[in-house]
């Protein structure tokens, strides 16, 4: 059951809900930082005792050969199989638009200056082992870098007790472009990413989701290498009209009050009659989910709803809170979507549910949490290219402007740049 706040709350409602996000424990952060050391003092020996240690096995070889790769994929299911290739041509039509172009610029004198755009060399993907398996966040991770152009994509994930790795994600990793594929897991497969051992060259950033070490491991290695975030619990924020279908709402919501008991899940609706019926259907639904307990767990910690007068203003309150994912779920969403202004991705009309996002849709589903929609945005294109800029004066368009650039290098007091320019006019 949802538990319903008054519109003055909002800003608490914030702070509570990003009071999940505590800081990962300094006892996790001197674990990883500890192996993170040992990976760049002792390579792959240091690589094998973890795998050995945390995973149970020892695998002959890190890398997973061609060979591993084709007899994992022969167990996938074939229906399986043909959902991940639809899902890839829609995640692959989407990304395809966030390409940029490098460009030029000429100006007066000859001088010309631009841009180029340019894909990371390489990239590493984590992938979470043990019983959650989520082939669909490889599509996710490897294909806007693929769409880029990064020529090596990495993928580093757990080995199962047998030593191998499960079907569904060989076959996610193949289909979405992945160049190497690596039996190795947790803060020592992060360390091995960032700088490098004898079987595994180092990449220039690391994306992907895993457990609180993987977490305290990114962290920590970034500035050496670049990384996607640092992932909150995950959010959804419901906006529906009084036509909206209470079983359809209490669906969405409960579709991320799974995942975690410190998920949230909020609704701001404009009627009271839907809210009473909403809560009704979590408690129907709930009751016949497998992982009740984590429902249950989630809804009564953060599972929140208030009533608004307007749609207009569950939007301006849904901006306060800056959600993961949002739903409008009202009659015509459209005219409303100018509105959102803080969201990590939008889900427009009665029938576009979260799942279609997190699967098959095209949109990305590596979003931002904990209201930091506010100024960032979901995994895409742009997270794997970096922009070089270029400039190009001639010896006339230095006479013409050196006395500008002279001018603003002294009154910084840095000589030696005046002299720079000075040592090349007239």
């Amino acid at each position: 059951m949802l538990k319903r706040i008054e519109k003055t709350a909002t800003k608490q409602l914030r702070e509570y809900l990003d009071s999940r996000n505590a800081q990962i424990p300094e006892n996790v952060l001197v674990s990883a930082s500890r192996i993170i050391a040992d990976v760049r003092e002792r390579g792959d020996a240091a690589v094998r005792d973890y795998t050995k240690q945390f995973d149970g096995v020892d695998p002959e070889s890190f890398r997973v050969s061609e060979e591993e790769i084709d007899e994992a994929v022969k167990a996938c299911d074939p229906f399986f199989k043909e959902s991940m290739e639809k899902a890839k041509a829609n995640i692959e039509y989407f990304h395809k638009a966030q390409i940029q172009n490098s460009y030029i610029l000429q100006k007066e004198y000859g001088i010309f200056l631009g841009q180029r755009v340019l894909p990371l060399e390489s990239v590493g993907i984590y992938v979470p082992g043990g019983r959650a398996q989520y082939p669909s966040s490889v599509l996710m991770n490897a294909i806007p870098a693929h769409v880029a152009g990064v020529k090596r994509i990495v993928m580093v994930t757990p080995p199962n007790k047998e030593g191998t790795i499960n079907p569904n994600i060989a076959f996610a990793a193949r289909l979405a472009g992945v160049s190497e594929i690596y039996k190795v897991g947790g803060a020592q497969a992060v360390a091995a990413l960032a700088y490098g051992t004898e079987s595994i060259k180092p990449v220039d950033k690391i994306t992907g989701p895993g457990n609180i070490y993987v977490a305290a491991a990114k962290k920590l290695v970034y500035g050496k290498v670049d990384i996607d975030m640092i992932a909150g619990p995950s959010e959804i924020l419901v906006i529906a009209d009084e036509g909206a279908d209470p079983v359809y709402t209490a669906a969405d919501l409960l579709s991320q009050a799974e995942h975690d008991p410190m998920a949230s899940a909020v609704l701001l609706t404009t009627s009271e009659a839907l809210l009473e019926k909403v809560n009704e259907q979590l408690r129907i639904q709930t009751d016949a989910l497998p992982k009740k307990e984590i429902v249950e767990a989630s809804l009564r910690d953060y599972g929140t709803a208030i009533v608004c007068d307007t749609i207009e203003e569950c939007i301006d309150f849904s901006n306060a809170i800056a959600p993961e994912h949002l739903e409008l779920m009202v009659k015509d969403p459209m005219p409303y979507l100018n509105l959102v202004r803080n969201a990590g991705s939008v889900f427009l009309g009665y029938y576009t549910c979260e799942s279609i996002g997190d699967y098959f849709g095209g949109t990305n589903h590596v979003l931002p949490t904990s209201g930091t929609a506010r100024f960032s945005s979901a995994l895409g294109v742009d997270a794997f290219i970096k922009k070089s800029s270029f400039l190009y004066y001639t010896k006339q368009a230095l006479d013409a402007y050196g006395d500008h650039i002279v001018s603003m290098a002294q009154e910084e007091q840095l000589q030696a740049h005046a002299n720079a320019a000075k040592v090349r006019m007239k």
